[in-house]
């Protein structure tokens, strides 16, 4: 059985990823009218990653006889001046994401729930790579700057981009 806290904690935290869905909808269809359809594709790949995150705290949280409560989510922003802007706010986000993942563990630890600790870890090596991955595509926009050739090259790339199912321990 989860502790009340935990409980919360993991609910709060389900409401988050899938805001983080929601989001990356959201700059899907800002990509989506610029015509850059491979920054769509990465964003639409986000989007299902986010949701198999929220999906996975869920199945936790019922394994360990949890009640999951679906809380209403914030609307996201929707306009943004250019792509390299609206990489910048993916990457603060998964920063944000970061720090409730952090206190998410916090939480565990204050709890001394040690099966939390232990299945929140594969979250933290998530965010790690997360980061990095927004990280370089923010560099490569900042080092092409107007450049529209190089920018359809990133959306190429970014085109290749396919969703792999996480397998969520």
């Amino acid at each position: 059985m989860i502790s009340q806290k935990m409980e919360a904690a993991f609910n709060k935290q389900i409401k988050d990823e899938m805001y983080s869905s929601n989001l990356y909808l959201s700059m899907v269809a800002y990509f989506e009218n610029l015509g850059l359809k491979g920054f769509a594709n990465w964003m639409r790949v986000q989007v299902q990653e986010e949701t198999a995150h929220a999906m996975g705290l869920f199945d936790y949280l019922i394994s360990r006889d949890g009640k999951v409560q679906i809380d209403a989510i914030d609307k996201p922003p929707y306009e943004w001046s250019c792509p390299l802007e609206c990489f910048e706010a993916v990457y603060k986000h998964e920063q944000l994401v970061t720090s409730l993942i952090n206190g998410l563990v916090d939480v565990a630890e204050q709890e001394k729930d040690r099966a939390a600790i232990s299945f929140l870890q594969w979250y933290i090596k998530e965010q790690v790579e997360e980061e990095a991955n927004c990280s370089e595509i923010c560099a490569k926009l900042r080092l092409i700057g107007d450049d529209r050739h190089a920018l359809l090259l990133i959306d190429q790339e970014l085109g290749a981009r396919t969703f792999v199912a996480p397998v969520i321990e």
